[in-house]
């Protein structure tokens, strides 16, 4: 493809994702090249790149698009961040000349209103708060109370690209191991600074193609993720229940971590997910899981209340600790979301801890950065539960890499730890 038709192809990525708003803007992306089989890797490359780019600074787009008089679209976002990136309206007008495959050419009112934009930066000191640091404006006051003064630096950090991990399955080999048959495939991975499991890859690579992730080494899962189940600290001949298990990708570490001994069972209201972890584990070489379909008026989980050594609550969040990753979410996150998300993860965390035994723990864990589906969260419970204590994060971190906080929870976030945006809390059940 020419870098015209790369645009082309950009606008017309960016038009499906909106008129697909109930859709994650990667599912629809997936799709798109799907159907366009023609477009080589290369391209696909660019093209996302460039989709992703509008996606995270969307906002600010609008903000400037208003600014100069035009009206917002996917054209528009193409072109004026092509300007707030540098560009001369000469070179954007040779790219928007309606030859083959090009956009077509800008007409006077978009050349006039472009024009404006030379010499710009993406971020304007006219912007409100909301808009420069990309994120819903009804969202701003739980984030300066999340991050203060550090605000913008944090947002800064999500927008941009998100690493790509993967977490070496010791039951198939080492890191070691791990290094050298990416190697192989021309791909280098260095190991992650804190999980001790945990590969980063430079690039995006195609790893899930390759031999080391089509027998089981390797699994795609960002540092955060692992670092969730390295506090689990689940370990062989437990009796082990991940309650919100998903796809499995958490269930496959504590199998791990467990050396594939003791008993897992994952549960997850939908069985499609649970059928999704089927395949996985059967790659992992996993064999010590029983799935859980978890439905109304089920009394599975009252039958087996007090008799679990861990507890896995991967909760249900806004997955605001994501964005660098689905930078489309934010925009589709509503106030409704998060008043919904904390009641259900209250009434979930309350059930799922019924199954910890005296001397187990519960961990608790969401992809958000939001002090209401975190902490507050685990201030509520323990409020309400006596018979648990929080177990603070210095004084259980299993290393060997430093304790990546002061405690007592775990929480990540790009800018710090260069990982997703994560929370972990662990209760003890003492009474």
């Amino acid at each position: 493809m020419t870098p015209a038709a790369r645009l082309s192809a950009a606008i017309e990525l960016i038009a499906a994702i909106d008129s697909a708003t109930k859709r994650p803007a990667d599912a629809v992306a997936n799709d798109y090249f799907r159907d366009r089989r023609f477009i080589g890797s290369g391209d696909r490359r660019a093209v996302s790149e460039r989709v992703w780019t509008i996606m995270r600074s969307r906002r600010r787009l609008i903000w400037w698009l208003h600014h100069i008089n035009l009206r917002p679209g996917p054209r528009l976002y193409v072109a004026a961040s092509l300007m707030l990136e540098g560009w001369a309206l000469t070179g954007l007008k040779q790219s928007f000349s309606g030859g083959q495959f090009a956009p077509s050419p800008l007409n006077g009112e978009e050349s006039s209103g472009l024009s404006k934009l030379e010499g710009r930066k993406l971020v304007h000191p006219a912007m409100p708060d909301d808009v420069a640091v990309e994120c819903p404006e009804w969202l701003l006051e739980s984030l300066v109370a999340r991050f203060g003064d550090d605000l913008r630096d944090e947002m800064a950090a999500m927008d941009s690209p998100a690493t790509l991990d993967l977490r070496v399955n010791l039951l198939a080999g080492t890191r070691e191991d791990a290094i050298a048959a990416l190697a192989r495939e021309d791909i280098e991975a260095k190991p992650t600074p804190l999980s001790p499991w945990g590969l980063r890859v430079e690039g995006r690579r195609p790893v899930s193609t390759g031999a080391a992730f089509q027998s089981g080494l390797v699994e795609i899962q960002d540092e955060g993720s692992q670092l969730v189940a390295l506090l689990a600290d689940a370990r062989p001949e437990m009796r082990v229940v991940d309650w919100c298990a998903g796809a499995g990708g958490k269930t496959l570490a504590l199998a791990m971590t467990m050396q594939n001994r003791g008993h897992i069972v994952a549960c997850d209201v939908h069985d499609k997910r649970l059928e999704g972890a089927v395949k996985r584990l059967r790659r992992a070489g996993v064999h010590n899981v029983e799935r859980h379909l978890v439905e109304p008026g089920d009394k599975w989980a009252k039958r087996r209340e007090g008799s679990f050594d861990r507890v896995l609550v991967d909760a249900p969040c806004t997955g605001t600790g994501t964005w660098r990753r689905n930078p489309d979410a934010r925009g589709r996150l509503k106030s409704t979301d998060l008043s919904e998300l904390v009641t259900k993860q209250h009434m979930i965390l309350a059930t799922a801890a019924k199954l910890a035994k005296i001397g187990g723990r519960v961990i608790y864990a969401t992809c958000s950065i939001l002090r209401e589906e975190n902490e507050a969260q685990i201030d509520r419970f323990v409020a309400e539960n006596p018979g648990f204590r929080v177990l603070n994060l210095t004084e259980i971190w299993p290393g060997p890499a430093p304790c990546p906080g002061p405690g007592p929870y775990l929480s990540l976030t790009p800018l710090r730890h260069n990982t997703d945006g994560f929370f972990t809390a662990v209760l003890e059940r003492v009474a």
